[in-house]
């Protein structure tokens, strides 16, 4: 099992952080921001036309070779996760994501909402993270 990479999408679609932690899932920096507007297009559009009541667009895409998990936030931020179709507990571990979003991101005095994120602390802590996740998934 194997986590490939992260990208946070801030609430007008635009990329403001991205992480690949395998070499085989690296993309040029055009390919992502293209990955991040149009995530934010096709989650827009498939809220709309949802009949379901109250549904928030789309939270998985499962391909042959690697499933994309989505978790939004309250404020309309997006966590995009690249992972291997037999990757487990994914929800768990973008929640987990989020916390240290809110911890060293969100409470960062110079971070300006919005804006794309450089943090190092954020940095080490999800790459710490992806790791025990890979360990713990072994």
């Amino acid at each position: 099992m194997s986590v490939y990479s992260l990208y946070v999408i801030n609430k007008s679609g635009g990329l403001i952080y991205n992480r690949d932690f395998t070499e085989a899932a690296r993309v040029d920096t055009n390919d992502s921001l293209r990955l991040a507007s149009i995530w934010h297009s096709l989650h827009a559009i498939a809220q709309q036309l949802s009949p379901v009541p109250g549904c928030t667009g789309i939270e998985l895409l499962e391909a042959d070779t690697f499933n994309l998990h989505c978790f939004q936030t309250l404020t309309g931020t997006k966590f995009l996760l690249v992972v291997d179709p037999h990757a487990s507990f994914i929800p768990a571990l973008l929640q987990r994501i989020y916390e240290l979003y809110s911890d060293y991101v969100m409470k960062n005095p110079f971070y300006e909402t919005e804006q794309v994120i450089k943090c190092e602390l954020f940095d080490e802590n999800v790459e710490q993270l992806v790791r025990r996740y890979l360990q713990q998934a072994m």
